[in-house]
């Protein structure tokens, strides 16, 4: 199955329509497409849903799920931020992230830009650019478990911006420590990992989230992967994901998941 699960529209930051990433879909063979607005946050729409708008993009998704049915699987999901209210209707799918920190009642974005970021950590972290990714990481091993087709999204955000260690050693055994028990704490919940390309298709990264070596302790953890592009445009809606496969076979894994009607299911790699 060709599926691409981490989609966003116009409904939030994304460039294209629901319907006009659903013709893409069909241009490209794609078997099935999954929505995933990002959730309201009380404190910013700017590239979020409203409350209000979560109410039109479910009722266009579900539009698009009866026009299109036996052309294309549509499913209905959500990016859930863990600062967000939780759910308040169902969702075929979630997908649990984190983009925000929040230190001395100061909060910032880890993913907004690398200057916001980097200023956020001099001023807030006096620098200390593995104690804000130990707090990262933190927070994301205390994920809450919303629904039981969860997907944890973009596990290593905090590294956006450090494409070749630039602003701090991805190496160091702070840094490990911090991430490897998110890892085991979400795999312990039996959550699904993507493997996002999404920094790659916006010139951040070289390498899908997560980086290898985490990609190998979600292995040894016993965690499944499914692959996911982080679309914002049509052009994106399945990129990079032959070199994604080619890099979590190097990482030992033999099957990723995709998800139908009864729930995620492997296939082989």
């Amino acid at each position: 199955m060709r599926q691409n699960l981490h989609t966003h529209t116009t409904f939030c930051d994304g460039e294209n329509t629901p319907e006009e990433l659903v013709q893409a879909a069909l241009s490209l063979g794609m078997d099935s497409l999954g929505f995933s607005g990002h959730s309201p946050l009380p404190s910013d729409d700017s590239w979020t849903m409203t409350a209000e708008g979560v109410q039109r993009y479910r009722a266009e998704v579900e539009r698009l799920q009866k026009a299109y049915g036996g052309q294309l699987q549509i499913f209905l999901g959500l990016e859930q931020d863990c600062d967000s209210p939780s759910p308040s209707a169902p969702y075929d799918y979630l997908i649990g992230s984190v983009h925000r920190l929040t230190k001395d009642d100061v909060s910032f974005y880890v993913d907004e830009s690398a200057a916001s970021f980097s200023r956020a950590v001099e001023t807030l972290y006096s620098g200390d650019y593995l104690a804000a990714a130990e707090a990262y990481y933190d927070k994301m091993a205390r994920l809450p478990r919303w629904n039981s087709r969860q997907i944890v999204g973009h596990l290593d955000l905090i590294t956006k911006y450090n494409e070749g260690d630039r602003l701090f050693s991805t190496d160091s055994p702070r840094y490990r420590a911090a991430a490897v028990e998110a890892v085991r704490q979400l795999a312990r919940r039996d959550m699904v990992f993507e493997v996002n390309t999404g920094a790659m298709a916006r010139g951040y990264r070289t390498a899908p989230y997560p980086a290898p070596a985490l990609l190998r302790e979600i292995r040894q953890a016993g965690g499944a992967i499914v692959i996911t592009s982080d679309c914002h445009s049509a052009a994106q809606l399945l990129y990079a994901f032959d070199e994604a496969a080619a890099l979590c076979r190097s990482c030992g894994f033999r099957e990723t998941l995709v998800l139908t009607e009864a729930g995620f299911v492997p296939q082989p790699l």
